[in-house]
Order: C-alpha cells, then sequence, then structure tokens
C-alpha cells in the first residue's frame, strides 16, 4: 500500500531522518517506537505530505504527496488539534465534513456512537477533557473514510481508559473496513499490538520485524529465583547480564523449558520463584541503549 525509499530529512546540520525504507500493507497497524528526536514525527510529517523530504521517494497507491489525490487516502491525528477550540464539538465535526465531496453521513454518525461523542456534541471543544478532545480529533479525521489513518502519539497524557476505548474502536475499524493505521507512540503496550514495528533512533530504523520476532531476537525472558539462603544465592554461577543480591538471584533465560530446568535444580534452595517475558522495553534498551520515556 505504502512505499518508502531512501527517505531522508535535515533541519540545518541535523539528520532528522537518515535514509530510511519502509513498506506497509494495507490493514496493518504499523508502530513507530523511539524517544523524543529519534525522527518519528518527522518521518509522519514527510508521509502525510507535510514536510518536503531533502530526498527518497514515497508512494501511495502509485501516487506522491505532491498529487491531489495522495491526501485522499489519509486521515491524520496531529500531537496537537487542528479544531477550533471555541465552536462546539457538531460544528466543528460539520465544518470539517464539508471538506470532502463524498462525506457519508450515516458513517458519522456511526463514528460519533462509537467514540462516545454525541454526549459532548454540544459542548465548546475547549471545555472538553483531554480524552474527550482526542477522541473528537480522531472522529474529524476518519470523516472522510480514509484508507491510512495517521496516529502521532494519540495517547500521551490520556488515562488508561480512554486508551483503552480508542483502542477498542479503531481495531473494530480495522476489522470492519480494513483500515491502514501508522502509530507513533511512547506506549510499549500499544506497539506490542502492532502487525509490524520500526524502531527508530537518531533518524535511523535501527529495527524492522514483528513483535515476536523482535522478542526472540532482543528481549530475553528472566528467571528470578528467591533462596531459603545468601550463601546459597551466591553458589549460583552467573553471566554477565544475570543480577545477584542478598538471596535473590536474576537470570536471563532464552525458554520456558530452560527456565524449568533451572527451577528444578534449585528446588530444594528455593522458597519461591517469578518468571517473566521479556516486554518491548528490553527490546528498546537492546536496540538504543536507553529507556524510552
Amino acid at each position: 500500500m505504502l512505499k518508502v525509499k531512501n527517505l531522508t530529512k535535515h533541519f540545518g546540520s541535523k539528520v532528522a531522518v537518515d535514509n530510511i525504507d519502509l513498506t506497509i500493507k494495507r490493514g496493518q497497524l504499523i508502530a513507530f517506537l523511539g524517544h523524543n528526536g529519534a525522527g518519528k514525527s518527522t518521518t509522519i510529517n514527510m508521509l502525510t505530505g507535510l514536510l518536503k523530504p531533502d530526498a527518497g521517494s514515497i508512494s501511495l497507491e502509485g501516487h506522491q504527496p505532491a498529487e491531489n489525490q495522495y491526501t485522499h487516502y489519509l486521515g491524520v491525528v496531529f500531537q496537537d488539534s487542528v479544531l477550533d477550540k471555541q465552536l462546539t464539538v457538531a460544528k466543528n465535526l460539520s465544518i470539517a465534513s464539508k471538506l470532502y465531496k463524498d462525506c457519508n453521513k450515516q458513517f458519522c454518525e456511526d463514528l460519533m456512537q462509537k467514540f462516545e461523542i454525541n454526549a459532548i456534541k454540544n459542548q465548546k471543544y475547549d471545555s472538553l477533557s483531554g480524552g474527550q478532545r482526542r477522541r473528537v480529533d480522531i472522529v474529524r479525521s476518519l470523516l472522510s473514510q480514509p484508507e491510512l489513518l495517521f496516529l502521532d502519539e494519540p495517547s500521551t497524557g490520556l488515562d488508561i481508559q480512554t486508551r483503552k476505548k480508542i483502542w477498542e474502536v479503531l481495531d473494530q475499524l480495522r476489522q470492519e473496513y480494513g483500515l491502514t493505521i501508522i502509530l507513533t507512540t511512547h506506549y510499549l503496550e500499544e506497539a506490542n499490538q502492532a502487525d509490524w514495528v520500526y524502531v527508530m533512533d537518531k533518524g535511523k530504523i535501527v529495527a524492522s520485524d514483528t513483535v515476536d520476532n523482535l522478542k526472540a531476537k532482543y528481549a530475553k525472558n528472566s528467571l528470578t529465583l528467591f533462596f531459603k539462603d545468601e550463601s546459597l544465592a551466591q553458589s549460583i554461577p552467573l553471566n554477565d547480564n544475570d543480577q545477584m543480591s542478598g538471596k535473590k538471584v536474576i537470570v536471563k533465560i532464552t525458554s520456558y523449558q530452560e527456565a524449568m530446568q533451572m527451577i528444578s535444580r534449585y528446588q530444594n534452595d528455593i522458597y519461591d520463584f517469578e518468571y517473566v517475558h521479556g516486554t518491548m522495553d528490553d527490546i528498546f534498551i537492546e536496540l538504543t541503549g536507553k529507556e524510552i520515556k
């Protein structure tokens, strides 16, 4: 659906996006994961036509960003809203719907129902909570029934209930209409549900794969053993990534079977254990050397 080749953008002497390639298929949920300044938003701005690349090519269903038809495929939720704060929700959405030639009224009403907008439609946008504003922003972005939706850190600052509601509806739209979503996020649980993940650091794509493959390659599971006595804990041979603190030993392992073997080996010396799967955070630290903020 979307093919990007050698995409590059400079701001003065700073390389914001450094020669990246992307291939995105219809119906996928794609996550761009990276810390502030990694190049995620700059990439999105080029893909949406707001920024002109210094080099490289972008093709969406055979169209380039300079063509009018390119934007017909797109819906965009920016970090900062484009809606008028002094107008009501209903008025804002009414104005936005008139920008599209074939806006489906029933589809718009269904969106408002799904995102629970009707109860606040007569309130001024400025009076809404952060979660309410974000739901309205997403409805606005979907009015034209786009095939590709860009979400630039849509959940920043939102409570977990609002994030859950937003993703319930977006997943439903993906199932019903084959909506493709490109997401930049700081929330690892959102990246965790993606079909494909691009990890960005210093303008480069440092990893690109499915969540499961990234975890298998970069995120080791950990087994914590709680020993009955500190001297017993000290008897365990440790590798470079293993840790020991008093009676507690944390060992990095590759499989559940390896964990079971170790638990069996030390079953008479421990009083408890904890097995934890590797996470997206582990992947990010392994690839970039820093935690995501």
